[in-house]
């Protein structure tokens, strides 16, 4: 039987966990707190810092795990079996530096159990929209502690100082195989779409665009890819030409392909400048019936 404290947590996030199972229904993106990009300046002393991990974007939703897209992960009964009966937000994650690795496993339709042992679904928030981060965080520290469950970890979450202890942070971070660091505010409420408060902090700026075209290569590239066209979600178009392996020039991602790019500020015509080819976004979990 839930004891009251549990009933009240579960009321509570139905608020946030019924715009992601509407999302489900019509097949649109999952509505989870999204990042903008860190600028020196911002007000260090609201925020709560961890490292950003290099996984995938998953929802509990107290049955069953779902992507930021409102797919459904087909992940095995015991890998989920001691999870909180309460929504959680977070990351499937294989380590630092195994992104391809991990999207491969969490993306079949039939999940093989020993992929799955080691993956761990590191939780970083608690959807409860009537409480601020600050209010969340002890309650997610509470929950996870109480699962017991062994693939279900807490993200770290500390106060991230001034800014150089701040840089210094995620240059460590980055030293040892990390991405860098995300930057949650204290007095946030848990909302959809994209806001300051969450911030990604990065020696350098990715984002997403689709392949609209391959571009043939010319002198040392000759008879292999030159460079994608891609297409952000403004419509703008443009080129990337570097970032690529010779095996990834010569079977470049297709058209329709989702890709992530980084990139060092924009042009004057908006454009991203020097952008570079980080990987193929392939981590939308197959097409499967739900039970």
């Amino acid at each position: 039987m839930f004891s009251i404290l549990w009933m009240k947590r579960l009321v509570a996030g139905l608020l946030a966990s019924l715009a992601l199972m509407t999302a489900v229904a019509l097949g649109a993106p999952a509505s989870v707190p999204l990042a903008n990009v860190y600028q020196q300046g911002a007000p260090l002393a609201d925020y709560w810092v961890s490292e950003k991990l290099d996984g995938v974007r998953a929802y509990w939703d107290g049955e069953r795990l779902w992507s930021r897209r409102g797919n459904p992960f087909q992940a095995p009964d015991w890998f989920v079996s001691d999870f909180p009966p309460q929504p959680l937000d977070g990351e499937l994650w294989l380590g630092r530096g195994h992104f391809a690795q991990l999207s491969g496993i969490v993306r079949t339709v039939r999940p093989v159990d020993a992929d799955w042992r080691s993956v761990r679904f590191m939780v970083f928030d608690l959807p409860l929209a009537d409480q601020t981060f600050d209010q969340r965080l002890p309650q997610l520290r509470e929950l996870v502690s109480q699962a017991g469950s062994p693939y279900l970890a807490l993200v770290e979450q500390q106060r991230p100082g001034n800014h150089q202890q701040l840089m210094a942070r995620r240059d460590k971070v980055i030293a040892v195989g990390g991405e860098g660091l995300m930057l949650r505010r204290g007095a946030s409420v848990y909302r959809a779409g994209r806001s300051d408060d969450l911030l990604k902090v990065k020696r350098f700026d990715d984002a997403e665009a689709i392949v609209v075209g391959i571009l043939p290569g010319k002198g040392k590239y000759q008879g292999v890819m030159g460079a994608l066209r891609v297409r952000l979600a403004d419509n703008h178009e443009f080129r990337i030409g570097s970032g690529f392996s010779d095996a990834e020039r010569k079977d470049p991602p297709p058209p329709g392909s989702v890709i992530t790019f980084k990139y060092s500020g924009h042009t004057a015509t908006g454009l991203p400048r020097f952008a570079s080819f980080m990987r193929v976004r392939n981590d939308e979990p197959k097409a499967a019936a739900v039970p």
